[in-house]
């Protein structure tokens, strides 16, 4: 934490200890803990009471009781009023204050775990309980909420790795305060937001959380009191968050009424939920598939369930090692944690075997009907003159099509359903074709493969899938997948039931997410490849700046809403531009075209070098070398606003007052400027603020290629009927070149950092990787203004 948060913090601490000091409790623990080691030789603590106010629940203790099967009854004191704490009796032995909870955290099972197996960190736990006592309700929580978001803004936890006693003191100050939720819900600290979503979520704390509700209504209060503030198990209006109810309990809910979880999955039992993310092998993740992933992690963990991860690789013309490996890279990524990986490749067996048991009994035919007729049919809702083939027939052109012969090659299966139903995927959907490319995982053995509205049933079924999640533009195909499940059950006894629901795809204005229009953009080298920073792929925007944090930040945000709408890319630059400015460092570049040479006349007769902060707000992103001459260049856009006479500050140095401005007659620009240094001068009363580089040979510089982007399509909303390669952006790549300060030569691939007064950019190849005298490429990160980087004075593009 920064050292004024954490004064600030400090500045409000309160001693709860009222009988003893710190001293004489730890010293009766100690004590507590001998008795217990001289009794039977184990850790296990004594039975212990916690006594307290209703209204005032003790969250931390019970939670680290349930957390740590500590034996502890928890019990409402029926006379205690406000001035009343909670106080812990074991043995005769009373504790109070924050020693309940190091008392707990050493009698639990998982004392390592919640105090620190090491000295070092259970000192800074010490330093988190003492932190925890002074946060409490009142006109200062906001700012302490402020400082805590600013320390988990890279942090998983309050201390090392895992959960710990820091945390759990602190969600209890927070999930007892009644201003909490409004702070939580106000969009200012989405880092602590998340934190404290994680602390609630875990299994033992939302139970002590449910447990104080329930006694707070059998004795009168503490449901109320979770209910005013918006802890993790408990809604802002009182009700307990349980599996299908709850709010969202892994991302902020936007300020302006964003997604929502409260929903409820059909037929949901807790522990017993199963989700899927299928991707199919045939691009990289794009932004889509990332929502589907993570609402998919989203439900299975609300529920305690768990989730599967199938590639679904049934088109062999489409399929690649590559982008399985991709498609894997992107889930790490993602960060899903996922039961099982699975192939529905590994079901093709079963599946052939289901082809031939529904043939037999009458519900697939073979149809050697021509493509476009059979398109034709469907579409006029005309039943094909293959329909009524005998069960024989019908067998007997399926091992033609198992075998790839030419008559096999000609003909589908198609399931028997309704070709006069108003449902157009009822029609007879295709179920297997012939194939003879070499699939990537099972080279040539198959020559017949189900389509994916044939195996997707069988396969979610066989891997006991609960609840199989869909975008909404599927919706039609619900009444087929449940016919086809149905089907499936009667040919093969003992298949369970899958509930089908359905979210709205994710939809950005500019762009197309639709795999094969991409695919297209690759294929004719619009984008250098899917990986491209204009591409809407998880690898794309992650490689144009995007944090991941920030992605699922945003995706969450939307909740499960039903309801289809275009978003626009500024909103989630704009959560990710408040992850990135506190922490990335500031570098210095002078745009190459049109730099001015400014010459100080009183400036520093040797260069001289001063080591400043890399980000005077983040002493963590370490300090850099400035080096400061009579001679430095400045952009040339700044030198054309330049007055004779006036002062002007040099960012990281002091003022200096121009003196001498000369141009050229021909053009009007700038060639060269003269000035002199005060810098006892008042920087707040100067209007430029001039980036710099020293201009001598002590400091050298390194060249920059500088590269924004627009977006690949010129319609905000691409409609259905729309020919997209009549919408491509003809130019969307634009390069400028610069010069850079020294230190940018330590920068690694991937490193953010702000450029200043330029804006905030991405390491895509650093200094020396491709060979000396090459430039460092940086691609600039979009900060949620519509305002890009100035693309009229860029180098041609591409």
């Amino acid at each position: 934490m920064r050292a004024g948060s954490i004064i600030g913090l400090r500045a409000f601490l309160a001693c709860r200890c009222l009988w003893a000091t710190q001293a004489q409790q730890q010293a009766r623990i100690r004590l507590l803990q001998a008795r217990q080691a001289s009794t039977d030789g184990r850790s296990t603590a004594m039975a212990a009471t916690l006594t307290f106010w209703d209204r005032n629940p003790p969250y931390a203790a019970v939670a680290i009781a349930r957390l740590g099967d500590v034996a502890v009854s928890a019990m409402p004191d029926p006379k205690a009023t406000k001035e009343t704490v909670p106080t812990l009796t074991v043995a005769g032995e009373t504790f109070t204050g924050v020693m309940i909870l190091k008392y707990l955290a050493r009698a639990s099972c998982k004392r390592d775990e919640l105090y620190g197996s090491d000295a070092l960190t259970s000192c800074q736990v010490d330093h988190w309980l003492e932190t925890a006592t002074g946060i409490v309700s009142g006109a200062t929580l906001e700012a302490q909420c402020v400082a805590l978001n600013d320390y988990l803004t890279l942090r998983t936890f309050l201390v090392g790795y895992g959960l710990t006693l820091a945390d759990l003191a602190v969600w209890g100050q927070l999930q007892g305060s009644p201003l909490w939720k409004k702070i939580r819900t106000g969009g200012k600290v989405p880092h602590l937001a998340r934190w404290f979503s994680f602390c609630a979520e875990v299994p033992q704390v939302k139970a002590a959380v449910e447990e104080l509700e329930s006694l707070g209504k059998k004795g009168g209060a503490p449901g109320a009191a979770a209910g005013k503030g918006a802890g993790g198990a408990a809604g802002g209006d009182g009700k307990k968050a349980v599996a299908g109810g709850a709010a969202a309990a892994d991302g902020p809910v936007n300020a302006d009424g964003g997604g929502s979880f409260d929903i409820g999955l059909p037929g949901a039992e807790e522990g017993k939920v199963v989700t899927r993310f299928p991707p199919e092998p045939s691009g990289y993740l794009h932004i889509g598939h990332a929502k589907a992933a993570l609402l998919n992690q989203y439900f299975a963990d609300m529920y305690k369930g768990k989730l599967l991860v199938r590639f679904d690789d049934t088109n062999p013309s489409k399929e690649k090692d590559e982008f399985v490996e991709n498609i894997m890279k992107d889930i790490a990524d993602l960060g899903l944690r996922y039961e099982k990986l699975t192939y529905t490749s590994d079901y093709f067996p079963q599946l052939l075997e289901l082809g031939e048991k529904m043939i037999k009994a009458g519900l697939m035919y073979a149809d050697d009907t021509p493509v476009e007729q059979m398109r034709d049919e469907r579409l006029k809702g005309i039943e094909s003159s293959c329909r009524n083939r005998s069960v024989e027939e019908n067998l007997r052109v399926w091992e033609e099509m198992k075998s790839g012969t030419e008559a096999g090659l000609a003909t589908a299966m198609r399931f028997k359903i309704d070709m006069k139903s108003v449902n157009g995927t009822m029609r007879d959907p295709v179920a297997f074709r012939c194939n003879l490319t070499h699939h990537w995982r099972t080279g040539t053995k198959y020559k017949v493969y189900p389509t994916y509205d044939c195996a997707c049933p069988f396969v979610d079924a066989v891997e006991g899938v609960t609840h199989a999640l869909r975008t909404s533009e599927y919706r039609d195909r619900e009444e087929q997948y449940y016919w086809i499940l149905t089907a499936y059950q009667k040919v093969w006894p003992g298949l369970p039931h899958v509930h089908i629901w359905d979210y709205s795809r994710l939809n950005f204005v500019n762009t197309v997410l639709s795999k094969r229009k991409l695919t297209w953009f690759v294929e004719t080298g619009r984008v250098d490849g899917w990986n491209d920073p204009r591409m809407p792929t998880v690898q794309g925007i992650l490689r144009r700046g995007m944090q991941i944090e920030a992605l699922k930040e945003f995706i969450l945000s939307q909740g499960a809403s039903k309801n289809i709408t275009f978003q626009e890319w500024d909103k989630i630059w704009t959560i990710n531009k408040k992850l990135i400015d506190p922490v990335c460092p500031r570098h210095t570049a002078i745009e190459e075209e049109g730099k001015v040479l400014l010459k100080l006349e009183d400036g520093p007769t040797e260069p001289e070098v001063v080591v400043v902060p890399r980000h005077k707000k983040h002493p963590p992103a370490g300090k850099k070398a400035l080096t400061r001459a009579n001679q430095i260049w400045i952009e040339q856009v700044d030198a054309a606003t330049l007055t004779d006479g006036e002062e002007v500050t040099l960012m990281d140095w002091g003022n200096a007052i121009i003196t001498s401005i000369t141009k050229d007659p021909a053009t009007g620009a700038v060639t060269a400027l003269g000035g002199k240094l005060n810098l006892g001068g008042d920087v707040k009363k100067t209007r430029l603020k001039l980036t710099w580089l020293a201009a001598v040979p002590q400091c050298e510089v390194v060249t920059l290629q500088l590269l924004d982007f627009d977006h690949l399509i010129t319609k905000k909303k691409v409609e259905e009927d729309d020919n997209f390669m009549d919408l491509v952006t003809p130019v969307t790549k634009f390069e400028k070149v610069a010069v850079g300060d020294p230190n940018m030569r330590t920068l690694q691939k991937g490193e953010v950092l702000q450029l200043e007064r330029k804006g905030y950019y991405i390491v895509d190849e650093p200094y020396g990787v491709k060979g000396a005298g090459r430039p460092i490429v940086l691609f600039c990160i979009p900060d949620g203004r519509t305002k890009n980087m100035s693309k009229s004075a860029a180098a041609p593009p591409s």
